[in-house]
């Protein structure tokens, strides 16, 4: 029986030991798995917060872009309404130079004041529009462009190719690309 008292005690202090693993065994794994989750968690939250961050960053690459953009096309009207304000002026000059024109080609004496003066005034006021961005069309010899000419008559010539510019009878001008007064032409057919 004493045999068995002390197997007994063994028995029990085994078990013990066994029951003290087990438990502690659960204990790890309880740990373990909240480690787990708070690990899982923390990732998760990394991951959230990356994503966020990245679409802030592209919030702002797009919100920079825009302002550029923006900055941009602005100083393109501005510029635009500055070469294009003095169009009306413009168009009352042209006038004027037509006017120039016909006084210095009525001039007899190429020696007179008189026609020094007119071509010197009329060279000067063709200077300050051409300072303003106006370019005078040249259209002699050169083909017929209904952007840049109108046709007022129309001639068969030998030699010459059809729709040619043969002859032109009133000057074209544009400001910038855009046209202020096309060119008045006799076309060849």
């Amino acid at each position: 029986m004493e045999k068995n008292i002390h197997q007994d005690e063994k028995d029990t202090s085994v078990n013990e030991e066994i029951e003290s693993q087990e438990v502690n065994f659960e204990e790890s794994t309880e740990t373990n798995q909240d480690d787990n989750v708070i690990d899982i968690n923390s990732r998760l939250e990394e991951e959230k917060m990356k994503e966020e961050l990245a679409q802030e960053r592209d919030k702002y690459q797009r919100l920079q872009a825009e302002y550029s953009n923006y900055i941009r096309r602005t100083n393109q009207e501005k510029e635009t309404i500055g070469v294009f304000a003095n169009e009306k002026i413009i168009t009352e000059l042209i006038p004027v130079i037509d006017s120039m024109e016909r006084a210095v080609e009525a001039c007899d004496n190429k020696e007179d004041k008189l026609y020094e003066g007119i071509n010197l005034v009329q060279k000067q006021l063709k200077d300050t529009l051409s300072k303003f961005g106006v370019e005078e069309i040249e259209a002699e010899n050169a083909d017929f462009d209904p952007n840049l000419h109108l046709a007022v008559m129309q001639e068969s010539v030998d030699g010459v190719e059809a729709n040619k510019v043969i002859m032109v009878l009133q000057k074209g001008y544009k400001l910038g690309t855009k046209v202020i007064r096309p060119t008045m032409v006799k076309v060849s057919c």
